[in-house]
């Protein structure tokens, strides 16, 4: 649920835009196949990326992580 005025993340913007090989394999594959589902089980279990690398990238791209307040929900 975006904030008005700001857009959420889309599901693999950061894959995308450092341009995993994995991700790479993953586009070039048609979703649902045996294939597809054979190179994301190597993004799930291994994927080569750490945190810290995609927390810095949703920082140098503007992106802000909210939560509601405990009470608020």
């Amino acid at each position: 649920m975006a904030i008005d005025g700001y857009s959420d993340y889309k599901s693999r913007e950061f894959c995308r835009d450092i341009k995993c090989p994995v991700q790479i394999l993953l586009d070039a594959t048609k979703k649902g196949s045996e294939e597809f589902e054979h190179v994301r089980n190597v993004c799930i279990e291994g994927c080569m990326h750490t945190t810290r690398e995609f927390h810095y990238w949703l920082i140098d791209k503007g992106y802000l992580i909210v939560k509601p307040e405990k009470n608020k929900v």
